[in-house]
């Protein structure tokens, strides 16, 4: 049976009200979504030969579980746990689980830490029993920190997730479902998020296909690689940096950027700051605008 989003939410609730006090409400995802991730993966994958994701020896869920109460839970954490997943699976950004300014010293961090792995051992959270493999259970998580805990915060950064209803709309809009795909068919998003929107657009299509993105915010980057291969998407190709003033999709051969199949967004609207770092009028060496024209100074979406 799938697990019911009213206890997802109640634990991501208990795991926000247990980081309270040491940091911004909006950095709280950067942590519950980490661990959200690593008890997902250990639950559905440790131990199981041809996994889309490796989990070294020693950095399972349980692995984490026995570092409860230890004095150095947060250092432990970094060094046993997130390193070596992050490692093996060319994951980057990952949070700070030994950051005194934000988790506190002492017998404070080692309890906050604790406390905060006892909440994802509950039973109702046990994912090798989720059989609803079609769930972005990372999007779901995200979407809910960011209504809760972020939503100012997001929105002056300009972040915003796409309701799945929405995704769903899009894939059909762009007709993917209408023509055969293959690996060689490819989709882009230039501001993808957590990736949910690339996902949805893969699982509508007929066949198989190449996803890429690219995503401004370091922290949410990383999730949208994690969200990659939770969705059985390990080629997908997400890379962190401004899209606008620094494109890293280019052709090989060449230093143009490069083009795609299927190109899709939810672009930051009424950016104020979008042409921070861009040339222009020329967009040099792009040249991006030549056909079209600047976009207005407070409208960030037309640049897209």
């Amino acid at each position: 049976m799938a697990i019911k989003k009213s206890e997802l939410y109640s634990s991501l609730w208990a795991s926000c009200d247990e980081l309270r006090g040491g940091m911004d409400a909006s950095q709280y995802k950067d942590y519950v979504l980490v661990m959200l991730f690593i008890k997902y993966i250990s639950d559905k994958w440790a131990g199981q030969p041809f996994a889309p994701i490796t989990i070294p020896n020693g950095a399972s869920f349980e692995d984490m579980v026995a570092l409860k109460g230890t004095t150095d839970i947060g250092d432990q954490i970094n060094k046993k746990i997130i390193a070596p997943i992050a490692e093996a699976n060319q994951l980057a950004d990952m949070p700070d689980f030994n950051d005194v300014s934000k988790l506190g010293s002492g017998k404070e961090m080692v309890d906050r830490l604790s406390n905060l792995i006892a909440i994802f051992e509950n039973p109702s959270l046990d994912f090798s029993k989720n059989k609803a493999e079609g769930d972005d259970i990372l999007g779901d998580a995200y979407e809910y920190l960011m209504r809760h805990f972020a939503t100012e915060s997001g929105k002056s950064k300009g972040q915003f997730y796409t309701p799945a209803e929405v995704s769903r709309i899009m894939a059909r809009i762009i007709g993917i479902h209408k023509v055969e795909t293959t690996a060689e068919t490819t989709v882009y998003d230039p501001a993808c998020g957590s990736g949910s929107l690339l996902l949805k657009i893969s699982d509508v299509a007929n066949g198989k296909v190449t996803l890429y993105g690219q995503e401004k915010d370091a922290a949410t980057s990383g999730l949208a690689r994690m969200n990659m291969i939770l969705h059985n998407e390990p080629t997908a190709l997400i890379k962190q940096g401004n899209t606008l003033a620094n494109p890293l999709f280019k052709n090989q051969d060449n230093d143009n950027l490069k083009t795609f199949d299927y190109v899709v967004a939810n672009p930051p609207f009424s950016d104020k700051r979008w042409s921070n770092g861009l040339n222009l009028p020329e967009d040099n060496p792009y040249n991006r605008f030549q056909d079209y024209g600047i976009p207005p100074s407070k409208n960030g979406d037309y640049a897209f």
